[in-house]
């Protein structure tokens, strides 16, 4: 199976600020950027704008909740993402078996040579 890689999506994963944001967020089912920045060694500032690229693409939802935005992740969108980097595994899976292969092979020539 091929999957599509969203690049935007994973550009969001690959900040490590983020990825622990997606990790407090599931942990507690949801929070706030003041909730979060209290856990977190960024400004409140910083958990908001990373908040606004993590539903930019997708991987969590904002709920009006009084003065703050409370927000949780899309488990659905999580399960894609973790669906894409699988595909990614085993694409890369394939690849590292083909050049073990040509190594071996290579290997095995040069060893037959030198008897």
């Amino acid at each position: 199976m091929t999957v599509t890689i969203d690049d935007d999506l994973w550009s969001a994963v690959g900040d490590p600020t983020r990825r622990r944001m997606l990790d407090l967020l599931l942990t507690d089912g949801s929070g706030t950027a003041t909730t979060l920045s209290d856990r977190l060694p960024v400004t409140r500032q910083a958990v908001a704008k990373h908040l606004g690229v993590l539903d930019r693409v997708g991987l969590v939802h904002v709920t009006p909740s009084g003065r703050e935005r409370l927000y949780t992740v899309d488990e659905t969108r999580l399960a894609r993402a973790v669906d894409q980097l699988s595909s990614v595994r085993d694409a890369w899976d394939g690849r590292l078996q083909r050049i073990k292969r040509m190594a071996e092979v290579i290997q095995s020539q040069r060893h037959e040579r030198g008897s």
